[in-house]
């Protein structure tokens, strides 16, 4: 279903040096609330909603103080704060005009403001699980929906199993404060993502958490996507990137997509021939059997 969004109205601002940061503390919660109770489980985070902390400068998105879940700038909201978030868009070297994009897990909007004013042909949905996510879009300035934009409140899960779009990218970036979002450690989310993608299509998913729990959803990807997947450790961030591609005989030609990085960086404004070197010095994983 289409997600309905709230206003700020309905949520509690606070001085945000009670919890030792500088500019408002936002809440989703109503007056009347315990709120040294709130507190109390803020600071020895306990809290299970997500709030934000803006300063002026920047607006951010928290699953707790200790994680920051996206960032904008007030001055440049449609700006990519984070360097995974950037090289997510490295999608763009595979399948420079893409008709469909479906996003899972919008977070503070960033990729998905990024996509909507950047690619004015491409139409663009994002899937949401967290309501409260959903109410929060009005403060980092994600546009209404169009015949363009939607923006759905379901579970990723039952949208790849019941959905009849065929997207021909799909990024996913659903986290919680632990990592990967536990609902997508299931085989059949794969095998329905993977089911639904154009022939030609490119998944580029964030994977972040522990060790064992990003090879676990690596393990799945590696057996439903038969073609290679490219990883990328992004070290400052703590995040890697895992790159599949639906067509299992597709090889990327290195030395057309650098070529064509030239003209997308000036597109876009993002460093896309640094996205292939990377990329290209990146571990490939051709199959499960070599995971």
């Amino acid at each position: 279903m289409t997600a309905s969004r709230s206003t700020r109205r309905q949520w509690m601002q606070l001085p945000a040096r009670i919890v030792s940061e500088p500019g408002t503390l936002c809440l989703p919660e109503q007056p009347g609330v315990n709120i040294d109770a709130v507190l109390d489980q803020l600071r020895n985070g306990t809290y299970t909603r997500p709030f934000v902390i803006d300063d002026g400068r920047s607006r951010r998105l928290h699953f707790g103080l200790d994680f920051v879940q996206s960032e904008m700038c007030i001055d440049d909201p449609d700006a990519l704060n984070f360097a995974y978030t950037r090289m997510m868009m490295a999608f763009l070297l595979f399948a420079p005009r893409p008709q469909h994009i479906v996003l899972v897990g919008l977070g503070g909007g960033s990729l998905t403001r990024y996509c909507y004013r950047q690619l004015p042909r491409t139409r663009i949905t994002t899937i949401e699980i967290d309501g409260d996510v959903i109410d929060l879009s009005e403060w980092f300035e994600l546009p209404e929906d169009d015949e363009r934009l939607q923006l759905i409140h379901a579970d990723a899960a039952d949208y790849f199993a019941t959905t009849r779009e065929e997207p021909d990218v799909v990024l996913i970036d659903a986290c919680d404060g632990k990592g990967v979002a536990p609902a997508m450690r299931d085989p059949s989310f794969y095998r329905n993502l993977h089911r639904h993608m154009r022939d030609d299509g490119v998944l580029v998913m964030n994977l972040i958490g522990k060790a064992r729990d990003v090879q676990e959803h690596l393990e799945l990807m590696a057996s439903v996507f038969d073609g290679g997947i490219i990883t990328h450790n992004l070290r400052r961030d703590g995040n890697r990137l895992a790159f599949a591609f639906r067509d299992p005989n597709y090889k990327p030609d290195w030395t057309t997509l650098q070529r064509r990085s030239t003209a997308m960086q000036e597109q876009f404004g993002l460093d896309f021939p640094d996205f292939v070197r990377k990329l290209r010095r990146s571990r490939i994983v051709p199959s499960l059997s070599e995971l």
